[in-house]
């Protein structure tokens, strides 16, 4: 059998629920997500951004989110994260604001505003706790009181979701253990016994990693995302060295022997050095 595809990576996970065709397989993920949350069940949806630019495929900094509206015009944005970009929570509110406030035009009331909902899908641990989904509202810090309905923010973190110790009576659990890939065959057969949708899904991933163009873009897109999370290692090891001679210049200033300096900073010492004599 051929190798299944990740699909966690977003090119794939927006094949398989970004596409008319799949509008059902959406609805009933979305359906899951958001049971606590919506007082009924979403009856349809419209994909607002179904296509694929191949484009966007090359590009480490694009995003390949899942943006959709429901029939009473609530917004919806699913978008999977493969490793922290960094300011996860500014940057989910800054494109949750973008999206609310789009949906005004000239002339509207803000009353006409509907409820956002971003959902953030995780490949690594980021809320300070051991619950694999946390749903967060706006409220009243004392009381509880939620001050607007309007703002909806799901994290879920894959890691934090351990196979052997998940409910598989629970649909979300179901859900959350294909989008982390379970390897093992017995798994993937009971997560997909009687429900319809789920299996859809998993005959879609089966087809994708099975077509060879799928395959193509699916590998041109890994390595953008690859190339991405090098260039931000880069940087937090860039920044780390940044801090690390600004400590030593201050040390130096202080007095501090040099090999002390080396031993604190876990610079070379010949760097410590060379940095004396640049301060004097």
């Amino acid at each position: 059998m051929t190798n299944r595809l990740d699909p966690k990576v977003d090119f794939v996970f927006k094949r398989i629920f970004g596409v008319e065709e799949n509008k059902d397989v959406l609805l009933d993920f979305l359906n899951v997500t958001l049971r606590e949350s919506e007082p009924s069940p979403i009856t349809d949806i419209q994909i607002l951004n179904p296509y694929i630019d191949k484009n966007a495929l090359h590009d480490k900094q694009s995003i390949l989110d899942l943006h959709a509206r429901t029939a009473d015009g609530k917004q919806v944005n699913i978008e999977i994260q493969l490793f922290n970009r960094y300011d996860i929570e500014k940057r989910t509110l800054y494109y949750w604001s973008k999206m609310y406030s789009s949906q005004l035009e000239e002339g509207q009331k803000y009353k006409d505003l509907k409820k956002t909902i971003t959902i953030n899908i995780l490949n690594f641990n980021f809320i300070p706790n051991d619950r694999y989904y946390n749903l967060f509202h706006l409220r009243e810090h004392h009381t509880g009181l939620r001050l607007t309905d309007d703002i909806e923010i799901h994290f879920m973190e894959l890691p934090k979701l351990q196979s052997q110790r998940a409910s598989l009576s629970d649909k979300l659990v179901k859900w959350l253990l294909f989008l982390k890939g379970v390897d093992k065959q017995e798994l993937w057969e009971v997560i997909a016994m009687n429900e319809p949708t789920l299996q859809k899904a998993m005959d879609t991933l089966e087809f994708l990693s099975q077509n060879e163009e799928a395959r193509r873009l699916y590998e041109m897109r890994q390595k953008a995302l690859h190339d991405e999370a090098s260039m931000i290692d880069g940087a937090k090891e860039e920044g780390k060295r940044e801090k690390e001679i600004e400590v030593a210049k201050n040390l130096l200033e202080m007095g501090m022997d040099v090999a002390k300096i080396a031993k604190a900073t876990g610079l070379p010492e010949s760097e410590v050095k060379k940095l004396k004599e640049q301060l004097h």
